[in-house]
This record gives C-alpha cells, structure tokens and sequence, in this order.
C-alpha cells in the first residue's frame, strides 16, 4: 500500500517503476506450474531458480513459503510476495 500511495509522489517518480510486465502465453497440457511474485523474489532469483524449488513441492503453498524463505535467506530487500499455482494434467 505504502508503495502504490507512492506512485503518484513525484520525489519516488526516479525509484519506483509503476508500469506493470505483461506478457500472453498460452496455458495447455505442457504448463506445469506459474509463480506470480514481486520484485523482491525475482531480484534474488531467476526463473530457472524458482521453478526448481516449486518443483519440489506438490503442495502450492509448501513451495510458495519456500521461495519466500529462499528469498529471505539471500538478503532481499524488498517486499516478498509470491503465488505458485501448480497445474494438474
């Protein structure tokens, strides 16, 4: 909350990028897992290293404390928010 009351803070205008990343992809027989996280995972991990913790984890919310964790314990020092949803097929 204190970050998006921020947004409009033209002082933050120079630290804070409020334009979201998109991109479309197509969900099917071949996607196993998305992690939906905030900056404060990805600044201490790629993509590659959050999908093989989450693939250890057949519990979506078990291997979404554990990338918080993983990102807690490499020093992060943003906020950490993180969802795993874990495809079935």
């Amino acid at each position: 909350l204190a970050v998006s009351r921020a947004f409009d803070d033209k002082s933050l205008k120079s630290h804070l990028r409020s334009d979201p990343d998109i991109q479309w992809t197509n969900i099917d027989n071949n996607t196993d897992i998305l992690i939906l996280a905030s900056d404060g995972l990805w600044k201490v991990m790629s993509n590659q290293e959050t999908i093989d913790i989450a693939k250890k984890f057949k519990d979506p919310q078990k291997a979404s404390k554990q990338l918080i964790a993983e990102a807690v314990k490499r020093d992060s020092k943003d906020d950490i928010s993180c969802v795993v949803v874990i495809f079935e097929g």
